[in-house]
């Protein structure tokens, strides 16, 4: 037991991605229409109906939602609106993982179980957000989903926003309970803004999380918008990778996506900062795609026009051209970005 025990999170995926909504196949949908991926199941019970879309055999998004008032989506919705309620996540051995989590300080949530003939188990993650451990690589019906027509396959990263002062313990959680490591940190300043910002991720490498907390000592900005409109913390955006982000974003336009725009002056000072091998300044320019580098290579990123009534979820495609790391200009340009939404929007 011992041994499992320590090789409980070893080989860690990205097994699925749980939404509780308010209307399943209205959710679906406009990942379907607008992102290009594919239904690849439907069911529905007594309590609740779900859909599940994906592509590439490597996204798998399960969009709940409740029909009677004591499922927990319905809780959920009522507190944050649709939103990102359970990170999945594939391990060896559900039991192993569940039980040495909770003998790290996990809250348990449900207790390993039979579940449509494999064993899963949850526990409590980031505010209202849970981790469900399941079988690794048990999803023979994403295993044979076509890549999305837009060119996205994967989930790169979350980004999750945090209390003020949660930072340091959301960190420490997944550290010491997960074996997550810290592979960047940040503060970002943005006039009489700022927030910081720690990366944390699986050692598989599989699983990443950018978590984020306002600096209450400076001015509120869009992390305080995002706590205050979701009612507390949560997930902020989900990044999909694609592997050519020009043919991607043209793509997603042309079937109706909106992104947030960035200033020409960022793109009059690109050349000065990074030498661009791939694309050229008038292209990112013109589709609004901001461009990075670290020691692995160059990192280039874009974000939607949140669709979500409250303004609290978007979603980002990304392309790493080998960097592994969040760029700072780019950080700074997303959230001066999103501030610059916000202010369109009524209070």
């Amino acid at each position: 037991m011992a041994t499992e025990r320590e090789g409980a999170f070893e080989d860690m995926s990205l097994d699925h991605v749980v939404f509780h909504v308010g209307d399943a196949h209205q959710a679906a949908a406009e990942l379907v229409d607008r992102y290009g991926l594919a239904v690849l199941d439907a069911s529905e019970d007594a309590s609740a109906r779900s859909v599940v879309v994906g592509g590439g055999g490597d996204i798998s998004l399960v969009f709940t939602e409740a029909v009677t008032e004591d499922h927990p989506a319905a809780a959920y919705v009522r507190a944050h609106g649709d939103g990102v309620a359970d990170i999945a996540l594939g391990v060896r051995d559900v039991r192993a993982a569940f039980d040495e989590a909770v003998r790290r300080g996990a809250r348990p949530v449900s207790a390993p179980a039979e579940d449509g003939g494999r064993v899963v188990a949850t526990i409590m993650g980031f505010g209202d957000v849970t981790h469900t451990f399941v079988p690794r690589g048990d999803v023979p019906a994403r295993a044979e989903a076509a890549p999305a027509a837009t060119g996205l396959y994967a989930l790169d990263h979350f980004a999750v926003c945090v209390e003020p002062g949660q930072l340091a313990a959301t960190v420490r959680f997944y550290q010491d309970v997960l074996d997550f490591r810290m592979t960047f940190e940040e503060q970002i300043v943005v006039g009489a803004q700022s927030m910081n910002s720690q990366v944390v991720q699986s050692t598989s490498n599989a699983v990443t999380l950018t978590i984020i907390e306002p600096d209450t000592s400076r001015n509120p900005g869009q992390i305080d918008d995002f706590l205050k409109r979701h009612g507390g913390s949560g997930v902020q955006h989900i990044a999909f990778i694609t592997d050519h982000i020009t043919d991607s974003i043209r793509q997603l336009r042309d079937r109706g996506v909106e992104f947030l725009t960035t200033p020409a002056a960022y793109y009059e000072a690109l050349t000065d900062r990074i030498e661009l091998t791939r694309y050229s300044v008038p292209e990112l320019g013109e589709l609004h795609i901001l461009v990075d580098e670290d020691q692995g290579g160059k990192l280039y990123q874009i974000f939607t026009r949140s669709t979500h009534p409250r303004g609290t979820f978007f979603l980002e495609v990304i392309e790493r051209a080998g960097a592994r790391t969040f760029g700072s200009g780019n950080i700074k340009a997303l959230y001066a970005a999103v501030e610059a939404e916000l202010s369109r929007q009524p209070r």
